[in-house]
């Protein structure tokens, strides 16, 4: 029986990754631009109706819903090959265009305005699902939209669907540069509330990483926002194969979430990949032996990890899960698992199980790779607090200057004061001493 997922993209970075993950998937499952099978793509045992389903002519359609704002990135994506794909009812677009303004405070008020809408669409996919499974939802956390309208919906989907999972797939801003946000740490602070608190799996994507990556790992000197698209999109589709490739292990997102958190309050996932290709990249394209003790080792290594922490001698893992694909014996798995143990290269929590979990599964038939083996760890790890810790901080340097408020005053839930931000400062404080709590060998018994 599939486990469908429905994936809401929200926002100009929601929507941009979004067009990237459903190109990927069209490719691996041998989908044309226009929906409609490939002949060679007919006798697949892939599961296609987690993500997609059919319409009465047979072709494809994703499990996707399209909001934005503002309607430039969503006309682009209509303008390009896959513009077809979608189906035109399940696309959001403001008619007045002006957007967020990068106000989080704004996005928020505007989901109230517009969930009749939005909700009507989800119902209505959920009703066409046999067996929900849970939504995935793509947003970065810094702007507008993706931040204001997206905890907005977080919020209603878990009043509105309390027994399914929501997962979300939150680009947090760079941190170590300057933005062009001012008002970034508000936005970030405030979403991360509702990250917290609504979101049953949070996959962290640091933009300071992937930039990092891109430039070091891919060798682009100038990257662009279309590169680190491609390595979000690399990582959507690698946390999702074990769903759409079947296997004895981790076929539904809950057995996912499972094995990687524990403690419900600890649910911020870091993802590590290895090896990078990129389409634009001649140095990337260069093949090299890989074992599945040369992608264990690597995806362990602080220079692959898609999320830029700084890490303490306390720091630990909480658990992981490498999702590993490709032509691989299991005997290859359980030599690499001994000696990662032997060499003592990962660190774990004093209170729980010191393994690594490992889900095999196939590659795509319909896509090319010139690399036996390729891997995507999923990782549940203390250093994450450090990110938080960082947005903390610059928030509390704005606050104390009351720089900016204004902008969001101006809103109905800012009128009669700022307690919201009180609170939003209060969970993440929290978050932080409940990751910071997991690394001592006391946890349980306090």
């Amino acid at each position: 029986m599939p486990r469908e997922i429905i994936t809401i993209q929200t926002g100009q970075c929601g929507n941009q990754i979004g067009a990237e993950f459903w190109e990927q998937l069209c490719l691996e499952h041998g989908i044309r631009p226009d929906g409609m099978l490939e002949d060679f793509a007919t006798s697949g045992s892939d599961r296609k109706d987690v993500f997609f389903y059919q319409a009465d002519d047979d072709h494809y359609i994703p499990r996707s819903i399209l909001v934005d704002l503002e309607p430039r990135v969503i006309n682009n994506i209509m303008e390009s090959p896959y513009g077809n794909l979608y189906n035109p009812e399940n696309i959001y677009m403001s008619t007045d265009g002006s957007g967020a303004g990068n106000n989080w405070a704004s996005g928020y008020a505007q989901g109230e305005r517009i969930c009749e809408d939005i909700l009507e669409m989800l119902d209505r996919e959920a009703d066409n699902s046999d067996s929900l499974e849970g939504f995935n939802l793509l947003h970065s956390i810094a702007g507008g939209t993706g931040s204001g309208l997206g905890s907005f919906l977080l919020e209603r989907l878990s009043d509105r669907y309390p027994k399914k999972l929501l997962q979300t797939y939150s680009v947090f801003p760079n941190n170590e540069a300057s933005s062009d946000v001012v008002v970034q740490p508000y936005n970030s602070l405030l979403t991360m509330k509702r990250l917290a608190k609504n979101a049953d799996c949070v996959m962290v994507l640091d933009n300071a990483a992937l930039t990092r990556i891109v430039a070091d790992r891919l060798h682009i000197q100038n990257p662009d926002i279309s590169h680190t698209n491609q390595l979000v999109s690399t990582v959507l589709s690698a946390s999702t194969t074990t769903l759409r490739y079947p296997s004895y292990m981790n076929n539904d997102l809950a057995s996912m979430v499972a094995a990687l958190i524990p403690v419900p309050k600890c649910h911020f996932i870091s993802t590590a990949y290895t090896p990078f290709t990129s389409n634009s990249a001649d140095q990337t394209k260069v093949v090299r032996k890989t074992t599945v003790l040369d992608v264990m080792r690597r995806l362990l290594q602080t220079k692959n990890k898609m999320v830029s922490t700084t890490p303490s001698k306390a720091s630990c893992y909480i658990s992981i899960l490498n999702i590993i694909q490709g032509d691989v014996e299991p005997t290859e798995v359980h030599k690499s698992l001994l000696r990662i143990r032997e060499r003592r290269v990962a660190q774990f929590i004093p209170w729980g199980p010191a393994s690594i979990q490992v889900a095999l599964t196939k590659k795509s038939p319909y896509t090319h790779s010139q690399h036996r083996v390729s891997g995507l760890m999923m990782a549940n790890h203390t250093s994450i607090a450090s990110l938080f810790a960082r947005t903390l901080l610059q928030y509390d340097r704005l606050r104390k200057r009351n720089a900016f408020l204004d902008l969001y005053r101006r809103e109905p839930m800012f009128a009669d004061g700022l307690d919201e931000f009180d609170d939003a400062r209060d969970t993440i404080h929290d978050l932080i001493s409940e990751y910071r709590a997991c690394e001592s060998e006391g946890y349980l018994k306090n």
